[in-house]
This record gives C-alpha cells, structure tokens and sequence, in this order.
C-alpha cells in the first residue's frame, strides 16, 4: 500500500468498472507523471460531466438539454421504441444505422439477486409513453444475457394486451451472455433488421 492520496486515488480509480488494481495503480503514476494542464483538462471534463449531464426526460438516454437529441429529432418516427438497458446500448443501436425510431432507457435489467426489481427501471415511464404517444410497435433490445433475457420475458407479458401495439426482439445471432455495446454493427444491424414478433 501506498501513502495518503496515492493510496486513496488508486481505490478510487479502482472502484471503476472494469478496472482491477493493477489498471488502478497504473492509472494514478500516469496521472501522478503527468503534465497539471493535462490533469486539470480530465478534472475540468469529469466536472463538467457531473454539472451539465442529465437525462432526457422523455427516453432515459444522457443528454445536455431536458430532451436528447434523439427525441428534438422530427426525423425520427415516434411510433417505433426500441427499449434498452442503458444509454451506451444507444449508441450500439445508432451505429448500426438501421433504426430510425426513438428508444427508451430502462436504466439497467431486472436482477431480484442485486434487489433490482420493476420499480426500479423506468418500466412505468415506458408503458406511460405508450399510453399517450402514437406508439405501435416496442422493439426489446435488451442484452442477451440472464438478466436481459427475464427483462425481456416482463416486458413481453406486461405489453402484450395494448391493442394495436407489436412487440419484437431482437432476433438471434447475438452471442448469449454477452452486451450489445460489444457487438459488432454488422451482427448487430442485422439482429435490428431481421426482428421477430414475441
């Protein structure tokens, strides 16, 4: 272990995701290493972060104004909600550049082990969208993973007596237990395109 600040700035580091100690301990000599108009540039854009991010209200994905830029777009067609777990699945969708439609945030999956449950998603705020915009069709594009998969099966069984509504999933091809920020956008384009009805 290290002294004071060093110490305390490689557990910070460390409580990151997907950053183990030594990624911790190496993050913190570069900084320790580097130049204070670097370190000032990452303190002033983690503040910035903190200060200017919020999230949309209509969809749950991050933005700098009440509404993303996703939802002020008169381009897209609010008639067709893509649902995902987090803002980064977003951008994994929009890479493909096969949707055209709107999304909605779930904010996470449901996982009862971690005391996750509906009340803790933005599943009301979901089916409030439904009720009062011109939505027709959901598309569940939650990860292929346990957790993504009951998410899904919920979601499925709580949408399936809106009249007029078609939900789908994402279709297979996806590899299981895996997320949909590391697919690829040609797997993934095509998982979007070739849908299936639930």
């Amino acid at each position: 272990m290290y002294e004071g600040p060093v110490q305390d700035l490689i557990d910070e580091l460390g409580r990151l995701p997907g950053i183990g100690p030594k990624g911790a301990q190496r993050i913190a000599f570069h900084l320790l290493s580097a130049e204070p108009a670097d370190v000032t540039r990452l303190q002033d854009a983690l503040q910035r972060v903190k200060e200017g991010v919020v999230f949309c209200e209509v969809c749950g994905n991050v933005s700098e104004q009440t509404r993303c830029r996703i939802c002020q777009d008169t381009r897209r067609d609010p008639r067709l909600v893509c649902v995902v777990e987090e803002p980064k699945d977003v951008l994994a969708v929009e890479r493909t550049r096969e949707f055209r439609g709107r999304y909605h945030v779930l904010g996470g999956a449901l996982d009862p082990l971690s005391g996750v449950g509906p009340d803790q998603l933005r599943i009301r705020d979901l089916v409030s969208r439904i009720g009062t915009d011109e939505v027709n069709e959901i598309i569940i594009a939650t990860d292929p993973n346990t957790e993504g998969e009951a998410t899904a099966t919920y979601l499925v069984r709580l949408l399936q007596d809106f009249p007029g509504l078609s939900v789908t999933r994402l279709a297979s091809g996806l590899p299981m237990g895996g997320d949909l920020e590391f697919a690829d956008e040609l797997t993934l384009g095509r998982a979007l395109s070739g849908r299936r009805s639930v």
